[in-house]
């Protein structure tokens, strides 16, 4: 073969279709409805919790703060992924324009990254909080809580459009190239390139590090020193009320840097595209239905608040 004829010019770019879940047309809509009705709870869940902190004058503190930018994010992140995702599994996939499965990648690596950030500050709110109370409201003033916010979105943009300009530099040998995945991610574009991949590959290592690892590793910092403050307490009592306030977010950790690590950590030899597809499943969709479940659960503030919202609501509209 002619090396000139093994890539396409500019002016033919290539595009991406999605593989399918299923060919059967009575599976096909009942992923559909599953989805659909996932989209739609993450979608309510998360508008509520925004909406109970910014209507409630008490939550209206880091903490809160921190958890009403977290479903904004995990808004976003949904909503980046499941339109594009509904519109995929009835009928046959269209074929997706590079530049759109290059914005798609963008926007899911920056709130993705954005929410790995944003549950590291949460863990460093909830340590000045337990360990450093009388200081707390000095500490984590609304300046410094805007500035962690941008802050990590800035850092997201930041990895995220270099990530994103790198993998669709690789050339691509191909007009139609198909994904085993539901979205546009990275790994899984990459492995489409007909060139060597191996220094790609290492810098998604590397990035993955900086956001799944390091941000790890500082959540456990603080949790070390939360839990040698609560182990000090003398009152049990207390020490209940420090662990309360942390068992939602450690909850939340778990799952989030749990199922990216298997996807984004994991060596490529120990695991398939399909499993890699059915774990990005359970974060994209799992993760972001889960946190506000998990935080008005576990939460008696939250719980109060939203109960008192929904029944004023009611009393005023008796209709």
């Amino acid at each position: 073969m002619v090396a000139g004829k093994c890539f396409f010019n500019k002016s033919d770019p290539p595009e991406f279709v999605f593989r399918v879940f299923t060919n059967v047309p009575e599976f096909q809509a009942l992923l559909f409805t599953l989805f659909l009705l996932l989209y739609l709870m993450i979608l309510c869940g998360n508008t509520a919790i925004i909406w109970v902190v910014c209507t409630n004058s008490f939550l209206r503190t880091p903490m809160y703060f921190f958890l009403g930018s977290l479903s904004l994010v995990e808004i976003c992140y949904i909503t980046d992924v499941a339109p594009l995702m509904l519109s995929n599994i009835l009928g046959v996939p269209k074929p997706m324009p590079l530049a759109v499965c290059g914005t798609q990648m963008f926007f899911f690596s920056v709130f993705g990254c954005t929410d790995c950030f944003l549950l590291t500050v949460m863990a460093y709110d909830r340590y000045v909080a337990i360990s450093h109370p009388l200081h707390y409201s000095l500490i984590m003033t609304q300046k410094l809580c805007v500035k962690m916010v941008l802050g990590s979105l800035g850092l997201a943009l930041l990895l995220s459009l270099q990530l994103t300009a790198f993998t669709f530099t690789l050339p691509f040998c191909r007009r139609r190239l198909e994904i085993n995945h539901f979205l546009c991610d990275v790994a899984p574009i990459m492995r489409l390139a007909c060139a060597d991949i191996h220094v790609s590959q290492a810098v998604l290592y590397v990035v993955s590090i900086l956001v799944l690892t390091v941000p790890f590793l500082l959540i456990c910092i603080s949790y070390v020193f939360i839990a040698a403050t609560i182990l000090r307490m003398r009152s049990a009592e207390g020490r209940q009320r420090a662990f309360s306030t942390c068992s939602s977010h450690l909850t939340v950790v778990l799952l989030q840097y749990g199922c990216c690590s298997l996807v984004y950590l994991r060596p490529r030899s120990s695991t398939s595209d399909d499993e890699t597809r059915q774990i990005a499943l359970v974060y994209t969709f799992g993760t972001p239905l889960l946190n506000p479940l998990i935080y008005t659960l576990r939460n008696k503030d939250v719980k109060g608040a939203l109960r008192n919202s929904l029944f004023h609501k009611a009393v005023s509209d008796p209709s």
